[in-house]
C-alpha cells in the first residue's frame, strides 16, 4: 500500500478494511507521531513549525501558513491545506478520510476534524467509513469545534465555539450549537 493508492482509495469511495489497511494506517501513524513529538516536544520558529507540518501531512506550506503547536492528527498524509491558513493550538485532525482546509481559514484553538466512524455492527467494529472534511476558502472555525466526516462548510462561514458540525453549512452563514444550526447569514 502506498500513500497515493491509500488517497485514490478514499477518492473512489472504497472501505478501510481488511488487514492490510488496518497495517498501513497504523504504520502511517506511526510516523506522524514520531513527527507530531519534534514539533510539539521543543521550541520551533514559524518557519521550522511551518516545515515540520509540511512533513506531517507531507504538502510544502506557503510562507502565510501559521500553526500555534501543539498539533496531533493520527495519519496526517490525506489533510490538504491552502495558503494563508492559520490553525490554533490543541487541533486534532483525524484525516484519513480526507480533510481540504481552503484559502485564507482561520481554525481555533482544540478544533477537531473527524473523518471516520466505525461501523456500528459489533462483529466489524473494526471496519472503518470514511467522508471527507471541506471547509471553503475564508472560513472562521471557533475553539473546541468538532466537525464530523463527510461535512463540508461553504465560503466564509463563521463556525461558532464550541458547535458539533454534523451538516454541511452553506457559504456566508454563521452557524452554531449541538448540532450546529445556521443562525444567520454573515451580511445580518
Amino acid at each position: 500500500m502506498t500513500i497515493d493508492k491509500f488517497q485514490q482509495m478514499i477518492a473512489d469511495g472504497k472501505p478501510l478494511e481488511g488487514d492490510e489497511m488496518i497495517q498501513f494506517m497504523r504504520q502511517q501513524s506511526d510516523i506522524a507521531r514520531r513527527l507530531q513529538f519534534e514539533l510539539n516536544c521543543n521550541y520551533h520558529t514559524p518557519d521550522e513549525v511551518r516545515i515540520l507540518f509540511g512533513r506531517i501531512i507531507g504538502q510544502e506550506m506557503d510562507c502565510g501558513f501559521t500553526l500555534f503547536p501543539p498539533f496531533y492528527t493520527d495519519f496526517g498524509r490525506n489533510t490538504h491545506v491552502g495558503k494563508n491558513v492559520f490553525i490554533n493550538s490543541g487541533c486534532h485532525f483525524q484525516d484519513q478520510g480526507g480533510i481540504f482546509i481552503g484559502d485564507g481559514c482561520l481554525i481555533g484553538h482544540r478544533v477537531v476534524l473527524a473523518t471516520l466512524n466505525h461501523d456500528h455492527n459489533p462483529e466489524k467494529r473494526q471496519n472503518l467509513h470514511h467522508g471527507p472534511i471541506r471547509i471553503g476558502r475564508g472560513v472562521w472555525i471557533g475553539a473546541n469545534v468538532t466537525v464530523t466526516a463527510g461535512v463540508s462548510i461553504g465560503d466564509n462561514a463563521i463556525i461558532a465555539a464550541g458547535a458539533v458540525v454534523t451538516k454541511d453549512i452553506p457559504a456566508d452563514m454563521i452557524a452554531g450549537g449541538v448540532p450546529a444550526k445556521v443562525i444567520k447569514s454573515i451580511y445580518d
